[in-house]
């Protein structure tokens, strides 16, 4: 008997909703933490923390859920960044993803890798960094939107 082939993901009927945060690296004006993703769509891009909406989740909620699954960190100051509509045509996939800033509780916390079969790691970049790389650097593409953007509150908060 032959081995089957196997059956390709059919694309994604619904438009999905991902969170995605900006953690604002402690007494480091303009940096912030970003990986590079493993083992999902986007493998080997940068990404920043994040991940799914949860039902009866507020943003918040979820930003907060995610970066103490991935990171290890307690979040303040969370607030509103800005949205971005992805569509990723060639893989079948549809996001709306919010984006959300915050910073450590602690002055002198920084992440572990708690996802280590999802991300690379966590590395420093400052913001016009990571705006410079978005146009020859593998870049998550929700990422990279976010950087066209360039949002006023994104560069206000990481002042």
């Amino acid at each position: 008997m032959a081995d089957k082939a196997p059956k390709k993901k059919p694309p994604q009927q619904h438009v999905r909703v991902g969170v995605g945060v900006i953690v604002r690296v402690p007494n480091n004006t303009g940096v912030v933490w970003v990986g590079i993703r493993k083992g999902s769509h986007g493998a080997g891009s940068l990404a920043l923390p994040g991940g799914h909406l949860e039902m009866l989740e507020s943003w918040e909620e979820c930003a907060a859920r995610e970066i103490k699954e991935e990171m290890n960190l307690d979040l303040v100051d969370l607030q509103f960044a800005h949205v971005t509509n992805d569509i990723m045509a060639s893989e079948g996939k549809h996001y709306v993803t919010v984006f959300i800033m915050g910073r450590p509780a602690s002055d002198t916390a920084g992440p572990e890798n708690m996802e280590p079969e999802k991300c690379e790691g966590w590395k420093e970049y400052t913001w016009d960094e990571l705006k410079s790389m978005a146009e020859t650097t593998n870049i998550f593409g929700p990422l990279r939107k976010l950087l066209q953007d360039d949002p006023l509150s994104v560069r206000e908060y990481l002042k």
